[in-house]
């Protein structure tokens, strides 16, 4: 985009009156600003009162962006659209992923627990000769407060009718010793059928007081309206929900079912058991879904009685998705919608290898999922359909929730 000769000569007077380091900031603050506006306009097919016919979009004010740089904070402005999201390809998404690893890495080396690998990327970030202990706390304390905010920020602007709930685990330092640490991560879908992340938690392991201590600081936070927890069938977490999320379901997820019968089969027979137990969750009414598993624990238990024991055992668990509406039915079979929270979170853990204590941990586990938090809430796509949310919650009776099949408390008529 090309400047004006009004914003030439300002630009000039500017770097005039500028010294040193403001000069550099100064410079670089407008250059990529015209980028982003010029970014801005490529997306939208117009000038600012520009008609043509390639326009897609109308600007809708800006909104502030604060890109910190080794020259200083450049306070930048980010074009808003009438419909539809922009954001400019030039500014870093994942800034504060970067800062949490930066951080945690410093902590680590200072601390004298750091890897191989740990000491390489000290090296590459140009601190090999040293950094201080007050000035890695400084760093983590700029972090720790908007971290913290997120981890406790309210839940009740919005219901909750479906909440997934997985564990991964890291290695930290706990009392000079390295132990393997449990990270439990709560995402929910709301009623108008968009993601949030709900909340994450550093533990021994998942144990049911672990679980329910998790559970309750959700609800404290605000958490309702929930009508069904996805989850592992971790004993732990199954009585948690069952004590914590009362008028809840809990729906078995049907992947890690899987995986717990291949550990009861030989491998050459698991594709065909695994082929034959996905029939129940293919079909195409509630009534059929639990006839059908009736039907595959028969079929399976001439030869796998075990695996017609699981099935039997696990029939109200693996069913309880039935209850609601079909279109919704893929979608909280599993806790697969948690796989890529996972996937990035092992991606940023795995360089640290071993963390100086729960501390670094959370702080680097809570920073990924604020970035992913926030591609949802700036960039919002239905997870579920339009309009299929509405039988979740009658509007007659608001609080109500549909006769589920598991829990063990029912909901306040």
């Amino acid at each position: 985009m090309a400047l004006s000769q009004h914003d030439l000569l300002r630009l000039l007077e500017s770097l005039r009156s500028a010294d040193g380091l403001e000069l550099v900031r100064s410079v670089a603050e407008r250059m990529l600003q015209e980028l982003i506006e010029a970014e801005a306009t490529a997306k939208i097919g117009a000038e600012w009162n520009e008609h043509t016919e390639t326009r897609t979009a109308y600007r809708s004010g800006h909104r502030d962006k604060t890109l910190t740089t080794q020259a200083g904070d450049l306070d930048l402005a980010i074009p808003k659209l009438r419909s539809g999201s922009f954001f400019p390809v030039l500014l870093e998404r994942r800034r504060r992923i970067d800062q949490a690893l930066y951080a945690v890495i410093m902590e680590a080396y200072v601390h004298g627990v750091s890897t191989r690998s740990v000491d390489d990327l000290v090296k590459a970030l140009g601190a090999d000769t040293g950094i201080s202990k007050s000035e890695v706390s400084r760093i983590c304390q700029d972090l720790d407060g908007q971290l913290t905010a997120f981890r406790t920020r309210p839940l009740d602007h919005v219901r909750f009718p479906y909440m997934y709930l997985d564990a991964t685990y890291c290695k930290a330092r706990v009392e000079h010793q390295i132990v393997s640490r449990a990270v439990v991560i709560a995402t929910g879908i709301t009623e108008d059928g968009g993601r949030e992340v709900l909340g994450v938690m550093v533990g021994d392991s998942e144990t049911e007081v672990f679980w329910s201590e998790f559970l309750r600081h959700l609800r404290e936070r605000g958490l309702a309206g929930v009508r069904l927890v996805i989850g592992d069938h971790h004993s732990g977490l199954v009585k948690a929900i069952r004590k914590v999320m009362l008028g809840a379901a809990y729906q078995r997820c049907r992947v890690h079912f899987l995986r717990n019968v291949f550990g009861v089969i030989n491998k050459d027979a698991a594709e065909m058991v695994a082929a034959t137990i996905r029939t129940i969750f293919a079909q195409p009414a509630a009534d059929l879904v639990r006839t059908q598993l009736d039907t595959v624990a028969d079929m399976l238990g001439t030869q796998f009685p075990k695996v017609k024991a699981m099935l039997i055992e696990a029939k109200d668990d693996l069913t309880a998705f039935a209850v609601f509406p079909d279109r919704h039915w893929k979608k909280i079979q599993s806790t697969n919608p948690l796989e890529r929270l996972n996937r990035e979170v092992k991606r940023r853990t795995d360089v640290v290898q071993v963390f100086p204590n729960d501390a670094a941990l959370l702080r680097l586990v809570t920073a990924v999922l604020f970035e992913l938090h926030d591609e949802w809430i700036a960039f919002p796509r239905r997870y579920l359909p339009e309009g299929s949310m509405d039988q979740i919650y009658p509007t007659e009776r608001p609080e109500s929730a549909p006769a589920l099949p598991n829990t063990t408390n029912t909901p306040t008529s």
